[in-house]
């Protein structure tokens, strides 16, 4: 019997906010990849709260949870055998899951392979990680740069006033291409020179 070939996926690790921000691509209709940066990501491997559970046990049986790191809410979709595999996953565990990305109905979501229970530590270790990771591959800016870095920045809280503001956690999910060590930098720049303020930790607004 000739051996199958199957290629998988690696499991790029990101956090939720990442996989909400990134394009989907699409194929005669069908999902291909989330394109994330320069990455064509399938297959993810991510940590979070299960924050909702929802079970159909009908004539068609399937498993519904919401997962959230912080970043973001993220579904996971289980049909099937596979409802059944993921039984023991309850509301309130802190989790492990890989698997493979999903796009329908303009919704990202992720059909689950592996859901495996972890200590709540390890959503900061995993948020210092990814955060680590991206200030690493960030280059040194030249003038101009930062110039457009700046403006950038300065237009995502521009473009937020008519919400009342935005969550530099957001900042940061929406521009993957700068630091969050820059955002961070340039954001008390920004507050010190009376440019915008913070209605609350955490939330910015323009002054102008």
């Amino acid at each position: 019997m000739e051996d199958q070939q199957f290629k998988r996926h690696i499991a790029f690790k990101y956090r939720i906010g990442d996989l909400l921000v990134g394009k989907p691509v699409m194929e005669a209709e069908r999902f291909k990849h989330l394109e994330i940066g320069s990455k064509n990501v399938v297959r993810v491997n991510i940590l979070g709260n299960i924050v909702d559970k929802y079970d159909n046990d009908g004539e068609k049986q399937y498993s519904f949870f919401t997962l959230d790191d912080g970043s973001g809410q993220l579904k996971l979709k289980c049909f099937g055998d596979d409802s059944f595999k993921f039984k023991h996953v309850n509301q309130g565990q802190t989790v492990l899951v890989i698997g493979v990305l999903r796009y329908w109905n303009n919704e990202t979501y992720l059909t689950p392979e592996i859901i495996k229970e972890q200590d709540s530590k390890y959503l900061l270790i995993r948020k210092l990680e990814l955060e680590k990771k991206r200030n690493k591959n960030v280059d040194p800016l030249g003038k101009s740069e930062i110039v457009a870095v700046k403006d950038k920045i300065l237009g995502a809280i521009k473009n937020a006033e008519e919400d009342g503001g935005i969550e530099i956690e957001q900042i940061k999910n929406n521009l993957t291409d700068i630091s969050t060590q820059i955002i961070d930098q340039e954001i008390e720049k920004f507050i010190s020179e009376g440019i915008v303020f913070e209605p609350r930790p955490g939330k910015v607004r323009y002054l102008g």
